[in-house]
């Protein structure tokens, strides 16, 4: 159940990236007091929890209901996945998100961004929510589910931490720190995304 944790945890860790969403984050509160940017970080975390842990305890009966195999879901996260570990790699990940960031900056009536962009599709996107479900219909039973929500927990958390500490931590750690950090979790995530497409390969074929 460690390894099974860990998998998860780092797996989640990578996709959600609380170190890439702390200076976006940073930068759509320039403008709030120090309350209220805990307090938007806390509720998007929260939204953010609530929207994976359905996909985490139901994704199984959607899938079910729409006639997918696990095994083919496999091969279509593992290339989503993929696909977004490119985007780390190269950066174009980072750039989208500050481009979304920027169109909210130039829309001054919306001041929390606690729900848009940061719960959805910031954190509980499509990579983590394919991510969710992929642990929990490989997990083994109810304790392999519990582990996997305890990783995702994990992460949770620790994206709160980097929200809170947005601001500070980017003047200490800085941009280009920041880029090594998102290319590394990008090597990484693709390396979990070709094992989840093999998984699929091998799960359907032999």
């Amino acid at each position: 159940m460690i390894e099974l944790f860990l998998s998860a945890f780092i797996t989640l860790f990578v996709v959600i990236d609380p170190p890439g969403c702390a200076p976006i984050y940073a930068g759509l509160t320039t403008d709030a007091s120090p309350a209220q940017r805990r307090a938007m970080a806390i509720k998007a975390c929260v939204i953010a929890g609530a929207i994976l842990l359905v996909f985490a305890l139901f994704g199984d009966q959607l899938l079910g209901a729409l006639h997918i195999e696990l095994d083919s879901f496999r091969v279509a996260g593992g290339i989503m996945l993929f696909l977004i570990a490119l985007d780390m790699v190269f950066e174009k990940r980072t750039q989208r998100r500050e481009d979304r960031a920027e169109k909210i900056r130039e829309t001054p009536e919306i001041e929390d961004v606690s729900v848009f962009p940061m719960a959805m599709p910031m954190l509980a996107g499509p990579g983590a929510i394919a991510s969710v479900m992929l642990l929990t219909g490989s997990a083994p039973g109810l304790e392999g589910t519990l582990v996997v929500l305890a990783a995702l927990l994990a992460v949770l958390v620790l994206t709160l931490l980097a929200l809170w500490a947005a601001s500070p931590l980017m003047k200490l750690v800085g941009a280009q720190v920041e880029a090594v950090i998102t290319r590394l979790l990008g090597v990484l995530l693709a390396a979990l995304a070709a094992q989840y497409v093999f998984d699929g390969v091998k799960g359907t074929f032999f």
